[in-house]
């Protein structure tokens, strides 16, 4: 069986703009796990024919193709980097092929924020594919992808893998620079926990997009906010990315200047910043919080380091430190509690955050398994079937 993955190239981009570029690539390598799989390939539906920076598609054993030129290449097309071409899906189906569309964008807003506030959008064609892949964290849209696409949907596993954090990570050492928690900061020499008066607060950054809804740094802002106006020595900053392009909005405007932290000049809004290169310099602490989107790359690249996540991922309770849903005096709560015990509880945090990781692994037999019978169910009435089932 051969597989082609949809990618879209840019001018200056970077693996770390979106969770979406990297799961690309975990999905590439878990299929060149699998026995009866030949080979998979990338068809790039951008413009600049060459991948990241970051990207070494021969050391991966990846090659990028163009559409036309992926025809005679592919038995399976998952369109998940870029849209294809509509008639060129066509085509591939006529000849007995299969494709996928492997949702990974939260489909309800994708649909309806275009609309409301007049976004570029992408209206595809219904029937288009074979069969929808969506992720966990999407179940509830299951039925309205159905009728929309009107054809077969299939939750399949969420994966994530550390190699582009460590990769990050090896590059900022180079610089003299440490990815992770310092406990040092919080523990004496012979790492006993300091008094509380002695603790230095958390510099607690902000890594919501704010493109949507779904992803905003509102009450992740209230949330530092409350924990700062309860106990002044639980924060010493608030970072607030991705805002420099709102800056000047009233709404913007009034929630800033009404906060405590703002007030006392304990708060800087940024652009934007890969999460690596940023906490290394500035923060020691991230608050999150996400509406219907519970499953984030930036989570585990935040458990990774062993830095306190206040987040409200149902998804992710176990991990972290959770509050529930819009609850930003739970997650202020939280945030202090972060603030006191993190250093003197990491080792438990870290055997917490191991388990989440050793879930989502793409080389866990559980996730190979998973997509294994995915592919086997998607091709079940081709020839690749009794030739995948006998390996």
């Amino acid at each position: 069986m051969r597989i082609g993955i949809s990618v879209i190239s840019r001018s200056g981009q970077s693996i770390w703009e979106n969770g979406l570029g990297q799961n690309v690539f975990f999905l590439a390598e878990l299929f060149q796990r699998l026995p009866f799989v030949e080979s998979v390939l990338l068809i790039d539906v951008g413009d600049q024919n060459a991948m990241p920076p970051q990207i070494d598609l021969a050391a991966r054993n990846l090659r990028l193709t163009r559409v036309r030129e992926a025809t005679d290449e592919v038995d399976v097309v998952i369109e998940m980097g870029g849209a294809l071409d509509i008639e060129w899906l066509d085509l591939i189906r006529a000849r007995g092929k299969k494709v996928v569309f492997h949702c990974c964008g939260q489909p309800y807003v994708n649909l309806v924020e275009p609309a409301i506030f007049s976004k570029p959008s992408y209206s595809p064609r219904p029937e288009r594919c074979d069969e929808i892949w969506y992720l966990p964290k999407d179940a509830a849209y299951a039925p309205m992808m159905r009728l929309l696409n009107r054809c077969d949907l299939h939750e399949v596993p969420f994966i994530w893998h550390p190699q582009f954090i460590q990769q990050r990570v090896r590059e900022v050492e180079e610089l003299g620079l440490r990815y992770g928690f310092d406990a040092r900061d919080a523990t004496g020499n012979a790492g006993d926990v300091v008094a509380a008066s002695a603790r230095r607060g958390l510099r607690v950054a902000i890594f919501e997009p704010n493109i949507s809804v779904v992803k905003a740094s509102t009450i992740s802002m209230l949330v530092c906010d409350e924990a700062y106006r309860a106990d002044a020595g639980a924060v010493e900053a608030m970072h607030v990315l991705n805002t420099l392009h709102m800056k000047d909005h009233p709404t913007m405007l009034y929630l800033a200047n009404s906060l405590d932290l703002v007030r006392q000049h304990k708060a800087t809004f940024h652009g934007r910043h890969d999460i690596v290169g940023f906490m290394v310099q500035h923060a020691d602490a991230i608050v999150s919080h996400q509406w219907q989107n519970e499953q984030n790359y930036s989570y585990l690249d935040a458990l990774y380091g062993d830095y306190p996540l206040i987040h409200n991922s149902p998804w992710l309770r176990e991990a972290g430190y959770y509050y529930h849903g819009f609850d930003a005096r739970d997650g202020a709560a939280q945030l202090q509690r972060a603030a006191v015990a993190h250093a003197s509880g990491i080792d438990d945090y870290r055997a917490r955050s191991q388990r989440v990781f050793a879930e989502v692994d793409p080389f866990n037999q559980h996730n190979l398994d998973a997509y294994a019978a995915r592919l086997l169910h998607l091709c079940r009435s081709t020839k690749f079937a009794n030739s995948a089932s006998r390996r």
